[in-house]
């Protein structure tokens, strides 16, 4: 390899995304004087998201550092929980985690999801204008620069998907407070309030209602309940702050 390098050790938890030849220890990548620490790590595979603190020769350093021929650098994962500063926590996800959407708002946490494909530039942009932390398996929009913050879904399974988004930023959890539809809160409704949505057999069996403040769309204790209910108590048994 021609010109200045630098000696890259990447943390386990990101071996994920670096290829096999640099998972065994500090292995030398290209400087050039100009490009960024921060851009160095994004180019060897790891999105700034993924990243905690950056050590170069024993002192941490920003992701803005220049880095020098010969400094040596390890890169530590994001410390959990994580810290969102600025702004109440809130979730944006991309239209590949509907499922994972559902469960967060389930739990009482405020999670947008968009449904159809709309576009990483303007993903990044909705993250930006509403202070929302995106969720997503795509490492390219991870690395747009316009996003406020973002966090990279490791699994393809929905439980696992959960449990790590929970460890990892801990939010509060309100369990039964928001539409699993469209985020909306809910609120108590009567079946007179809600019985254009009922079937003949839903309203004799049932007499507690809720409905979406915003789609106006109605729940109550249906033949799913059980299963959901399971989820909600995994989550708190395991996450709730109190």
């Amino acid at each position: 390899m021609n010109g200045p390098e630098i000696h890259v050790e990447f943390a386990p938890e990101l071996h994920l995304f670096v290829p096999q030849a640099r998972r065994a220890g500090a292995a030398p990548a290209p400087v050039d004087g100009v490009s960024t620490l921060g851009h160095v790590v994004e180019s060897l595979g790891v999105p700034l998201t993924e990243v905690g603190a950056l050590v170069v020769d024993g002192r941490e350093v920003p992701v803005s550092y220049l880095p020098s021929a010969g400094d040596r650098v390890t890169v530590r994962p994001v410390e959990r929980p994580q810290r969102v500063p600025g702004a109440p926590l809130r979730f944006l996800l991309d239209v590949h985690l509907g499922t994972l959407a559902r469960r967060l708002r389930l739990l009482g946490v405020d999670t947008a999801y968009e449904s159809t494909d709309i576009g990483d530039p303007a993903l990044a942009a909705r993250s930006a204008a509403e202070r929302r932390v995106l969720l997503s398996r795509d490492r390219g929009l991870l690395r747009r620069r316009e996003l406020w913050a973002g966090a990279y879904v490791y699994s393809t399974r929905p439980d696992e998907q959960l449990r790590d988004t929970l460890d990892r930023f801990r939010p509060g959890l309100r369990p039964w407070t928001r539409c699993t539809a469209c985020n909306g809160l809910l609120r108590e409704a009567t079946k007179d309030e809600v019985a254009d949505q009922l079937a003949h057999g839903t309203q004799r069996t049932y007499d507690v209602f809720a409905q979406c403040r915003e789609c106006g769309r109605a729940y109550w204790k249906g033949a799913h309940h059980e299963q959901l209910e399971a989820i909600v108590e995994r989550a708190l048994a395991e996450f709730s702050r109190g």
